[in-house]
């Protein structure tokens, strides 16, 4: 089991922001910015372009309100997504709050945030996908 599978599973604990059956969206432990959330498919697949088809394809329908409520939350120009996936081989989609094209730079220092910094970020980011 990838890392992600066990945060789906439950076997290790997340912030969580949505969940379908397909998908498991939660805050990186890891910002480069507040509000920037992971979104996983709930199939094991190392690389975006493996995910199935049908993933894929709804992917982007299962982010953009998350999205939607990052931007009513953080202070941004918009919500970035990109795709790494070097540092868990499970396939991923990060959605990172920007206002400059730097604060997508993967080699910034991450922030360190408190327990109580994420938990209100979470609440908010929920609270604007309800």
């Amino acid at each position: 089991m990838t890392l992600f599978s066990k945060i789906i599973a439950g076997q290790i604990p997340s912030y969580k922001i949505a969940e379908s059956d397909k998908f498991f969206a939660f805050l990186d432990i890891f910002p480069l910015q507040k509000g920037h959330v992971l979104v996983v498919p709930k199939v094991e697949v190392d690389k975006i372009f493996e995910v199935p088809d049908v993933y894929l394809a709804e992917l982007l329908l299962f982010a953009k309100p998350i999205a939607k409520a990052i931007e009513a939350s953080v202070v941004c120009n918009r919500v970035s997504m990109v795709t790494v996936g070097l540092e868990v081989p499970h396939a991923h989609v990060h959605l990172i709050p920007i206002n400059e094209s730097d604060d997508i730079n993967f080699a910034n220092e991450k922030l360190k945030l408190s327990t109580e910094e994420f938990i209100q970020i979470q609440e908010l980011i929920i609270s604007h996908l309800a």
